[in-house]
């Protein structure tokens, strides 16, 4: 959990997880982390005021654990860096049901699986996350240790994807419409 921190971090299309979780391997990355589905929740006020300004408004259910995350506007750069705070909740529903009572509704709903890795003398995380989009490397940490592990996998900074999971769907909303925009992206498993 973060405490009113700024979160730097990329994404890496990889093709698969078990080609993704060789390279790490081979590299000297272990998991720290078990595979674990997620099902993350954004919220927004019905003015969608939140997404204009840049900022995010999250609740993630992972291995019985949740997690509301704010996320602020993002700091232009080649790495994905903005502010983000995090606190764990002791009950997924009464806190999706006391955002309601707020006033934010559900905006998009998404769900993975993730898998997190460290190396022994690492200074960040790389997580493996599987979704209906597509596998991705995700690496989280000081600017100059994601360049130099993106390089130890063989990625340069032209591979650098810097939006949200949010954006990334976006495609796939297209296709199937908005009447299917939150329910057929929870349902679709990888």
């Amino acid at each position: 959990m973060t405490d009113g921190v700024l979160e730097t971090e990329i994404k890496l299309r990889v093709t698969g997880p078990d080609d993704a979780t060789a390279l790490l391997r081979r590299h000297g990355f272990a998991p720290i982390r078990e595979r674990v589905f997620e099902a993350n929740s954004v919220y927004d006020l019905p003015d969608g005021s939140l997404r204009a300004k840049g900022e995010l408004l999250r609740l993630r259910l992972a291995g019985g654990a949740a997690v509301l995350t704010w996320k602020g506007p993002a700091i232009p750069g080649k790495h994905k860096l903005r502010p983000e705070t995090e606190v764990g909740v002791a009950n997924f529903d009464l806190c999706a049901r006391l955002l309601r009572d707020l006033g934010y509704v559900l905006t998009f709903r998404y769900d993975k699986y993730r898998t997190e890795f460290q190396a022994s003398a690492g200074a960040g995380t790389v997580t493996l996350d599987e979704t209906p989009i597509g596998t991705f490397l995700e690496l989280e940490g000081p600017s100059e240790w994601i360049d130099e592990v993106a390089a130890l996998l063989g990625f340069s900074a032209a591979d650098y994807i810097t939006e949200s999971y949010g954006l990334l769907f976006f495609p796939l909303l297209r296709v199937l419409g908005d009447c299917a925009r939150v329910h057929a992206i929870s349902r679709v498993t990888v």
